[in-house]
Formats: C-alpha cells, sequence, structure tokens
C-alpha cells in the first residue's frame, strides 16, 4: 500500500521539501505502534531542522522532517500493552511527522481525549507544553506577576498569552500591528515589533518593568528583554530566530551571554528552555503537562489560535508563511482523514 510523506533533501530552503510517494508501509518493530498520521504543523522549529540549525537533530538529509502530530493507533508490534488500534494519540516527534504512516515506542505516545479536534489537540503537542513548562516548570510564576513575550502572536506566544490569563498574570506582547487584534483578544497588552526604537515601545509599557520575559528571538533581542525586568525578575530564552533568519546574533554567543548575566550580580536571572531537553530529564513532565494541557482544553479554559489547516503537499508554502512571520497562531496541515 503507498503512501506519501515529505522528504527534506538537503539543508536550506522550502524547495528541499519534497512529497514523495513510499510503497510499502512500516512495520512496528518490538514495543512499537504504527501510527497512522491525522495532522502534523509547520512550526518555526521546523524551519530551523530544514535549515540545519537545531540543536537536537544530528540527523543529515535526507530525512522526515515533523516535530508534532496528531494520529491513529494502526497497527500492534510485539510487546505492545495498553493501546488498541484505533486510538487517537499525540507525540512529540522533532522529525518523522511529515508522513502519512511512522512506527514509534509506545511508551512515548499520550492518548487523546475524545471531544477534542485534531488541530485542537496539535496545539497543545510544542506549542502549549512549551509556554505552560517554561511558566510553571520554569519561572514558576504566580497569579499577580507580569511578563513580556516576543512573538506573541505566534503559536507559542497565543497559546502563553492564555496560559497567563488562565493564571492570573498580566501579559504583554510584541509583534507586527497586523496581529495586535489577537494579542487583545487573548487578554495581553500588544507592543509594536517593528517600532523605531523597540526597546522605548517596550518601556513605556511595561513601565517599572515585568517578572519574567520570554524570548525566542536571540541575538540583540536579549538584551531589550534584560531591561525589561524589574528587580529580581528572570529572562527565559527559548529560541535563536534572529540568527536563523539572517538578522544577527550567534547561538554558542547567545548561550555564553546568558550564562554570564545569570552569573553577575545584576538582580536578574537568566534560562534558556528547549522542551527536548526537558523531556529528555523529565520524560513525566512532558506527559503529565499534555495531559494536564488536554484537560484545560476540554474545560474551555484555553481556545488554541489556528490559523489556518493545508494539507501536506503544501508543505513548501507553509514554511514560507512562517519563515515570514505572517502566521497567526498555529499553522496545520492535514495529512490523512480519520
Amino acid at each position: 500500500m503507498t503512501f506519501s510523506q515529505v522528504v527534506l533533501t538537503g539543508f536550506g530552503g522550502p524547495d528541499t521539501l519534497e512529497v514523495r510517494t513510499v510503497e510499502t508501509r512500516p512495520e512496528p518493530g518490538m514495543a512499537e505502534v504504527r501510527l497512522r498520521v491525522l495532522v502534523t504543523s509547520a512550526a518555526f522549529t521546523d524551519v530551523m531542522i530544514r535549515k540545519g540549525m537545531y540543536p537536537d537533530v544530528e540527523e543529515k538529509p535526507p530525512f522526515v522532517p515533523g516535530y508534532d502530530l496528531v494520529g491513529l493507533v494502526d497497527a500492534l508490534g510485539p510487546g505492545v500493552e495498553g493501546w488498541s488500534v484505533g486510538e487517537r494519540v499525540a507525540d512529540l516527534t522533532t522529525i518523522g511527522a511529515y508522513s502519512e504512516y511512522l512506527c514509534l515506542p509506545a511508551a512515548r505516545l499520550t492518548r487523546v481525549p475524545d471531544g477534542i479536534a485534531d488541530e485542537d489537540a496539535l496545539a497543545m503537542i510544542l506549542s502549549a507544553v512549551t509556554p505552560y513548562q517554561m511558566l510553571h516548570r520554569v519561572a514558576k510564576a504566580q497569579s499577580g506577576q507580569s511578563l513580556l513575550i516576543h512573538g506573541a502572536g505566534g503559536a507559542v506566544g497565543s497559546a502563553m498569552l492564555q496560559l497567563a490569563r488562565d493564571a492570573g498574570i498580566k501579559a504583554f506582547g510584541t509583534d507586527i500591528a497586523a496581529k495586535h487584534g489577537l494579542i487583545r483578544g487573548f487578554g495581553a497588552v500588544p507592543i509594536h515589533s517593528d517600532a523605531d526604537d523597540e526597546e522605548a515601545a517596550i518601556r513605556q509599557a511595561v513601565g517599572e518593568g515585568v517578572d519574567f520575559v520570554f524570548d525566542p528571538l536571540g541575538g540583540g533581542s536579549l538584551s531589550r528583554s534584560l531591561h525589561a525586568l524589574k528587580p529580581g525578575g528572570m529572562l527565559i530564552a527559548f529560541g535563536f530566530q534572529n540568527e536563523v533568519l539572517g538578522r544577527g546574533g550567534s547561538i554558542p554567543l547567545d548561550f555564553v551571554k546568558l550564562k554570564l548575566w545569570d552569573w553577575l550580580p545584576n538582580g536578574h536571572a537568566t534560562a534558556f528552555y528547549s522542551i527536548g531537553a526537558m523531556r529528555r530529564r523529565h520524560p513525566d513532565w512532558f506527559r503529565d503537562d499534555l495531559a494536564k494541557l488536554f484537560g484545560l482544553l476540554a474545560e474551555g479554559r484555553i481556545d488554541p489560535a489556528i490559523a489556518e489547516v493545508v494539507p501536506l503537499s503544501d508543505v513548501r508554502r507553509a514554511h514560507e508563511r512562517i519563515e515570514a512571520g505572517e502566521v497567526q497562531g498555529k499553522l496545520v496541515m492535514r495529512v490523512s482523514e480519520k
């Protein structure tokens, strides 16, 4: 039985993503299940992987990218217990999800509750676990505190705004003007990321500063973020968008700066967050936090911003849009129907 998958043929631009036909479905090995993927996404982490700039991916092309998925259990390998064919599951794959079928260890999977749309469930895996863990596992933020997040109108940013609102935390968010309506809709204060003097615009908005800043940009943005903190505040970096997009910055230098600032007696703390590293250190946290987010979703306490659902065959255009920064919320790619 043939099926489709997207192969990264070489590190580079969106044209390195090729849709290919595979002749036979993979067979699950010991303790594995075969999944039929329903939805995956185009996220900035996928752009980093496509460009060969994501630290957690050591594989060299050709390989199948795709960071997250919701799918159906299609076949059980030897030794698998506790799962049944037809169950809907989620996983953070890092690579591999741009495929109609793939095999994964059964122990990695998380059940998706009934009554939750595929697209909404997908938005919880990378784009909501990331801000949830930064907010509650790293920052340990409390009701009455305040935060600033850059790129607030994207998938991770919009999820952070909702989680902050749910936790009673005042939120500010930088982004382009076209996304300010979305930011306001989640109860946050928008700040122009394209202002002539962005640092002045941030300072004017946050006044004496915020308790936490979450920065996915890196490079020159890190110092602006540090200056937006009140005494005793914490800067959490979680990406390197400026370097990936050729806007300055250096991944090794950013790490050094964060370590130095954390060591200096400047009244601030710094941290770097990686969802992959956190999952490797605390696999139970990932499962618990994703289950918690599915619960918040079922209760209506969060409502993910789904920008659009496009077919997997539109993967190149999807990556172009993510790289251009024009997507509001989560861009979902439909791989197969139920």
